[in-house]
């Protein structure tokens, strides 16, 4: 085995991104509308199940990780569970999507458990991989270009399902939009199968805890509560999906509701457009850009640090999110230039945030001589996900105070609502966001010191007699 990760293996680790964030990009940009819209729940009822199923994940995600942690085989700790996992979860999406002929109760009853379902699964193969991150290198950089390589296949995945979700809806439905989104899925579900398989045969694990650690999991969270520079992260990626879910959420009923369709004058895309080409092709806008933006992760750590870049890359972002307040439903061509700035700076924030936290699991590693990667990486996802379901439930929260009904022209109160979430609400959140990161002090130099020691630490005890 190659000491540190080649290429080809970092590719093949970006795959099981590809696999995930088909799920986790519909989950951000159509899920509200496919509850509201397709399947047929109130507004209301979507939040609540939206946050209700997170609920869940505040035992789920870190017993994952602590499980993962545990977890003994020939293949290692995390990467077992994408060859175990990949075919359930991908059943599992189907069913979500898939519209039961069943009163009111029975289809929300059905919702509630084939969504907590999948969510559970998802949970059971993404933490695992994501932990991944942590042992695939023992080295700092190195992890930066993986993390940089992970979300670029993240975001071609936002691409995909962007571009094609809601076009593959309505040529597999023709004309019944229930059962496009269960025939697409059945495609999505067929392809992540692939691409985890990919990321499992194509990754080693490397960096392992000390020989005969033994550790009760009282202990593991206590270790990781006193790791302040992980909780420093938590609070900020809380409040960071916050800033993009809110956002992201109510983007399409923004375009349906508020933009409507409209005639666009501009050369090569000239012509009049529906809302379900304009949100396709605005979120896929969006994923592209932040391609291009985790093109430039590895020059920008090396240049400012982590956390400068997070800082300086942040604020951009945030003031093009909050221009979207000046826009009318005519400024398409505003939005989508819009669009592409905060993307290409709001895109590469991720990949340094995952960056950052396999440093703060070689901290904890330093300072208690005890390594629960897993943990690390399952308690950040909750995190994640919690900022997603308020995020996402706050919009469709709003939408219904201010009296939104699903394919019904919206009222004044309901439009500013619109515009309201995707403007001046997540660009308030980012800016809260970024407060509780003026306290994290793992700069590059901390690092290299903690990274030595560590790999000093490692041969002592690796060496014979010792």
């Amino acid at each position: 085995m190659s000491p540190t990760p080649r290429l080809g293996e970092k590719l093949c680790f970006g795959f099981g991104d590809l696999a995930s964030v088909l799920y986790w990009q519909t989950f951000m940009a159509y899920l509200p509308l496919y509850y509201t819209d397709v399947f047929g729940i109130t507004a209301a009822a979507t939040g609540t199940l939206i946050l209700l199923s997170r609920v869940w994940d505040a035992v789920n995600d870190p017993l994952m990780g602590m499980l993962a942690d545990r977890t003994e085989t020939r293949f290692g700790k995390f990467r077992p569970y994408l060859l175990w996992l990949c075919v359930p979860f991908a059943l599992a999406g189907v069913l979500t999507f898939t519209t039961p002929h069943l009163s009111y109760g029975g289809k929300l009853a059905w919702a509630y458990v084939t969504f907590i379902l999948l969510m559970m699964l998802y949970t059971a193969i993404n933490i695992p991989y994501t932990a991944m991150l942590g042992v695939l290198s023992p080295e700092p950089r190195d992890r930066t270009s993986i993390a940089s390589i992970k979300f670029l296949f993240a975001y071609a995945a936002g691409v995909i399902a962007s571009a094609t979700l809601l076009p593959m809806v309505k040529v597999f439905g023709k004309g019944n939009d229930a059962k496009g989104w269960q025939l697409a899925f059945v495609v999505f579900g067929a392809a992540a199968v692939v691409f985890f398989l990919i990321a499992f045969a194509g990754t080693r694990e490397r960096v392992r805890p000390a020989p005969g650690q033994r550790t009760a999991m009282r202990r593991d969270l206590r270790d990781l509560l006193g790791n302040r520079p992980w909780v420093i992260l938590l609070t900020t990626t809380l409040t960071f999906i916050l800033f993009v879910a809110t956002r992201t959420s109510a983007t399409a009923h923004y375009f349906k509701y508020y933009v409507g369709r409209q005639e666009i004058g501009l050369p090569l895309v000239s012509g009049t457009y529906g809302y379900e080409t304009l949100v396709s092709a605005f979120n896929a806008v969006g994923q592209l850009a932040s391609i291009a933006g985790v093109l430039a992760v590895p020059f920008f750590a090396r240049w400012l640090g982590k956390k400068r870049a997070f800082f300086a890359l942040y604020a951009v972002a945030i003031a093009s999110t909050a221009a979207f307040y000046g826009l009318s439903e005519k400024q398409v061509s505003l939005m989508f230039l819009l669009q592409v700035l905060g993307s290409a700076t709001g895109g590469p924030l991720s990949a340094l945030l995952w960056a950052m936290y396999a440093d703060t699991a070689d901290y904890g590693e330093w300072r208690t001589g005890r390594r629960a990667t897993g943990l690390v990486f399952s308690a950040s996802t909750m995190s994640q996900k919690f900022g997603w379901a308020i995020g996402a439930s706050l919009a469709v929260w709003l939408l219904s105070a201010v009296g939104f009904r699903a394919n019904v022209a919206p009222s004044p109160a309901v439009r500013h609502g619109l515009v309201l979430l995707v403007s001046l609400i997540p660009a308030g959140l980012g800016v809260v966001s970024l407060l509780p990161l003026l306290a994290y002090k793992l700069d590059e130099t901390t690092m290299d010191k903690i990274g030595q020691e560590l790999q000093e630490r490692r041969a002592a005890v690796a060496s014979p007699g010792s």
